[in-house]
């Protein structure tokens, strides 16, 4: 019986194994997939193909605190690009596939 118990949790752990290999943090510098709570990606809007319908973009860029969100639009990088004011500021706002919204001031 002491070697049929030894037997499945060394198995176990042999099976087991690669998962624990799957959840390593990647440190070679590649951006995420996703937006990651409470972080910045330095180089969004990030390129890729968007998930978001345009309302759920709308929605995303209100909730980041943006308002008056006008003339969005989903650009050929996949990028939800659209006019806002923020802070009683217009801006030209971002939302790329991964969730990130950045912004910049109207010029």
């Amino acid at each position: 019986m002491k070697r049929t118990t030894l037997a499945m949790a060394a198995l176990f752990g042999v099976v087991a194994m690669p998962a624990f290999a799957q959840t390593t943090p990647n440190f070679d510098g590649e951006t995420p997939a996703i937006a990651t709570p409470d972080s910045i990606n330095p180089t969004a809007p990030v390129a890729g193909a968007s998930s978001f319908t345009e309302a759920q973009a709308k929605d995303r860029i209100e909730k980041a605190g943006y308002a008056s969100v006008q003339g969005l639009k989903l650009d050929s990088q996949g990028v939800w690009r659209a006019a806002a004011t923020r802070g009683g500021k217009s801006v030209e706002v971002a939302l790329d596939y991964q969730g990130n919204v950045t912004s910049q001031s109207k010029k």
